[in-house]
C-alpha cells in the first residue's frame, strides 16, 4: 500500500487560504510579516515536495534524479521552516540588537542549521541522510534532522519563556501551540513513515498564530491605516524590556479639538487622514523606514533604530514643514498647530511610563513656536517623576497620614473682617517635596482615591470647627471643596452628615464649594445628593465661575448660595472690556441675592475696585496664601483684633 498524500493537500489548501488572508488583511509589510509569509511559503513549497516524492515513490519510478530532487528539496524546505520559526519568534520579541552583541549566542543558534546543511552536501556524496538508489530510503545521519529540529524548539520553548513579559497569555499560548503540535506529528511520522503528517501539523499552528498573533486590528488602525496606540504600547514596552536604543519623533495636532469642535467629526476625521498620508509620504520620501504609529486624537509616532536614527532630525524638520501648510477641507483652508518632538529613547525619557507621561500632554505645557522642540530640553524630570509615580505617593500619604489640610481666609467687605476660609488639600512627599494641587487631585480622581482625601479633609473640618480655638476667632462658616467624583458618589450625603453627627456641628458652619465642571454634569446623583445635603442645612457655592464650562440655566436650577468668580477676572479688570463685563455679571447676580466671592485679589487697586462694585468676599494673596491651621488661627486672631 503506497503512501498518501491527502493531508500534504488539505495543507496546501490551508496554507493557500493564510497566505490569501495575509494579502487581504494587507499584512505584507514589516519584518515579522515578511517572516510569517516565508513560513508559509517554505511550509507550502514542502508540500509540493512531499506530493511529488510519494507520487514518484507510489509510482517505483527508475528516474533517480526526480526521486532524488522531489525528496531532497521536500527535506530542506521542511526542515528551513523550524528555523524560521525560531527567528519569528525573535522578530516578535524584538531582540537583534541582543543576538548582534552577543557571539556565543549568535553560534549556538547558528550551528544546528550548519552541521545539517553540511549533512545535506555531504549527502550528495555518500548518501548519508538518504538515498534513492533502490527506492526512498534514510541513512545513518537522517537523526540529525530530528536532533537540530529538537534544539530549535528548544531554543523556541526558552525564548518564549524569557521574553513572557512581553506577551499576553492568549498570544503566549498561540505562539507555543505549534510546539507541541508539530513534535506530536514529527513523531508519529518518525514511527511511521507512510503517514504525512509533519507538514499538515504546521499548516495547523500556523492558522494558530495567525488567529491569536497575525491580528490587523491589533496592529492596524482601520481609519488611518497606520500602526495602533495599543501596539505602540507593546512596542515602546518592548523596546525598553530590551534596552533598544531608538528615536521618537512624536507629532501632536495641538489645535485638532478646536478644529473638530468649528468643523465637526467628518471633516475633522477627513484631516486626520491627511495628516497620517503627510506622516507616510514623508518617511517614504526620506527612506526614514521609520515604524509609524496613530495613537488618538491626532497624535501621531514615528520611530526610528539602527542607522535610520541618523535621519530623526531631518525627518522631523520635513514632517514640520509640510504639516504647517493650511489643509484644505470643504473649502476651507485650516491651519494647524503641529507641535513636533524629538526624544531620544532610553536617553531623555529613561523608561515606558515617563515616555508615555510626557507624550500624552506636551503640546498643553509648551507655546506653539512652529520649530522642532527636543525632548530633552523641554521636559521636567521632577513634574514627570512625580507624575509618574502620583498613585503611590497618594496611597503612602494616606497610610501615613501626611496630607495636611491649609486654610485661605475670605474677607467681608462691609464688615471689615475675616469671616470665613476655604478648606485646601497640601502634601509634602518626602522624596518628591511640594506636590501641585493641581496634579494631586487629577490623579486622585482618576485612581479614586479622592474620595478618602474628600473624607480626610473634612474630618480635618469639622475637627476644627468643633473646636474652643475655632469659636473664639469668630467664624461664621468653613468652604470646603467638592470634586466631580465626590458629587457623583451616592454615598456623599451619608458620609458628610455622619462626621458632622460626629463631631457634633451645625450645619450653618459648613460651606460646600463645587466647580463649574461638575455644575455642569446634568446627572441625576449628583442633583440628589445636592437636595439631601441643602434639606439637611447645608450651603452650596460655584467655585471657578467664569473659566468657560457654564451652563447658566444649570447654575440658575442649582440651590447655590455663593458664587465665586475665577481669577481669570481679576487678572483681566484693566481691560475695558472686560470690566464691562464684569460689572454686569456682578449685578445680574446680585439681582439673583447671590452672595460673590472674588478670588485671586493680589493688590490694594483689586481690592478697591471690586469692593467699589459691591462684591461681598474677597480672597487672594493681598490677604494671605494658604497656611497651616496654627498659622491660620494666628492670623485671624491678629488681624480681626485689628
Amino acid at each position: 500500500m503506497g503512501k498518501s498524500i491527502s493531508l500534504d493537500i488539505a495543507a496546501i489548501i490551508l496554507l493557500i487560504i493564510l497566505m490569501c488572508s495575509c494579502v487581504m488583511r494587507k499584512m505584507t509589510r514589516g519584518l515579522i510579516n515578511h517572516l510569517y509569509i516565508a513560513i508559509i511559503s517554505t511550509s507550502a513549497l514542502s508540500a509540493v515536495f512531499d506530493i511529488a516524492a510519494v507520487s514518484l515513490d507510489n509510482a517505483q519510478t527508475t528516474n533517480v534524479v526526480a526521486l532524488y530532487g522531489t525528496h531532497f528539496g521536500y527535506l530542506l524546505t521542511h526542515y528551513l521552516s523550524v528555523p524560521l520559526y525560531l527567528i519569528f519568534i525573535i522578530a516578535l520579541t524584538d531582540s537583534w540588537h541582543k543576538l548582534c552583541r552577543n557571539y556565543l549566542i549568535q553560534a549556538a543558534l547558528i550551528s544546528p542549521a550548519a552541521v545539517m546543511l553540511a549533512a545535506f552536501i555531504v549527502n550528495f556524496f555518500d548518501n548519508k541522510v538518504f538515498s534513492v538508489t533502490n527506492g526512498y530510503e534514510r541513512g545513518p545521519w537522517f537523526i540529525l534532522m530530528y536532533v537540530t529540529t529538537v534544539i530549535y524548539v528548544i531554543y523556541a520553548i526558552v525564548y518564549i519563556i524569557c521574553y513572557r513579559k512581553l506577551f499576553l497569555w492568549d498570544k503566549m499560548i498561540s505562539l507555543g501551540a505549534i510546539i507541541p503540535i508539530t513534535m506530536i506529528a514529527m513523531v508519529i511520522q518518525m514511527l511511521n513513515h507512510s503517514a504525512r503528517v509533519e507538514i499538515f501539523g504546521g499548516a495547523v499552528g500556523l492558522l494558530i498564530i495567525s488567529i491569536g498573533i497575525q491580528r490587523p486590528e491589533d496592529h492596524i488602525d482601520s481609519f488611518t491605516r497606520l500602526i495602533t496606540y495599543s501596539a505602540y504600547v507593546y512596542d515602546m514596552k518592548r523596546t525598553y524590556l530590551n534596552n533598544k536604543h531608538v528615536t521618537v519623533i512624536m507629532l501632536n495636532i495641538g489645535n485638532f479639538p478646536a478644529i473638530q469642535a468649528m468643523i465637526g467629526f467628518d471633516a475633522a476625521m477627513e484631516i486626520l487622514n491627511v495628516v497620517a498620508d503627510k506622516v507616510r509620504t514623508v518617511d517614504k520620501g526620506m527612506h526614514g523606514h521609520a515604524d509609524l504609529y496613530y495613537l488618538d486624537n491626532c497624535r501621531f509616532r514615528m520611530v526610528l533604530s539602527g542607522k535610520n536614527k541618523e535621519k530623526a532630525e531631518r525627518i522631523a524638520e520635513a514632517l514640520n514643514r509640510v504639516l504647517k501648510r493650511s489643509v484644505n477641507i470643504n473649502d476651507l483652508k485650516i491651519t494647524l498647530e503641529p507641535f513636533v518632538v524629538l526624544a531620544q529613547c532610553p536617553e531623555e525619557l529613561k523608561d515606558f511610563k515617563t515616555l508615555m507621561s510626557f507624550g500624552a500632554d506636551f503640546h498643553k505645557k509648551n507655546y506653539y513656536t512652529g520649530k522642532v522642540l527636543k525632548a530633552g530640553e523641554i521636559y521636567d524630570k521632577g513634574q514627570l517623576d512625580i507624575h509618574n509615580n502620583i498613585d503611590a505617593i497618594i496611597d503612602r500619604a494616606l497610610k501615613n497620614e501626611s496630607f495636611e489640610v491649609y486654610y485661605q481666609p475670605i474677607y467681608s467687605v462691609s464688615e471689615r473682617k475675616f469671616i470665613s476660609a476655604e478648606a485646601l488639600i497640601r502634601l509634602n512627599d518626602p522624596q518628591h517635596g511640594f506636590i501641585s494641587p493641581e496634579l494631586l487631585i487629577t490623579a486622585a480622581e482618576q485612581s479614586g482615591a479622592i474620595h478618602k482625601i474628600g473624607e480626610f479633609v473634612f474630618e480635618q473640618v469639622c475637627g476644627f470647627i468643633a473646636s474652643d480655638e475655632f469659636e473664639r476667632l469668630g467664624l461664621r462658616y468653613i468652604e470646603v471643596n467638592l470634586s466631580v467624583a465626590q458629587v457623583m458618589n451616592g454615598d456623599l450625603p451619608d458620609i458628610i452628615l455622619s462626621i458632622m453627627d460626629r463631631h457634633r456641628i451645625s450645619p450653618d458652619k459648613i460651606n460646600l464649594e463645587i466647580t463649574e465642571t461638575a455644575a455642569a454634569y446634568d446627572q441625576r446623583v449628583m442633583t440628589e445628593n445636592i437636595d439631601k445635603l441643602v434639606k439637611a442645612g447645608l450651603s452650596f457655592s460655584l467655585d471657578d465661575y467664569g473659566t468657560g464650562y457654564s451652563n447658566m440655566k444649570r447654575v440658575i436650577q442649582l440651590p447655590l448660595e455663593i458664587i465665586k468668580l475665577d481669577k481669570s477676572f481679576v487678572d483681566e479688570n484693566d481691560n475695558s472690556k472686560m470690566w464691562i463685563f464684569i460689572k454686569n455679571t456682578v449685578r445680574m447676580l446680585k439681582d439673583m441675592n447671590m452672595k460673590i466671592v472674588v478670588e485671586g485679589v493680589e493688590t490694594k487697586e483689586m481690592l478697591d475696585a471690586f469692593s467699589d462694585l459691591e462684591c461681598d468676599y474677597i480672597q487672594g494673596y493681598f490677604f494671605s496664601k494658604p497656611i497651616a491651621r496654627d498659622a491660620f488661627v494666628e492670623f485671624i486672631t491678629n488681624e480681626n483684633r485689628g
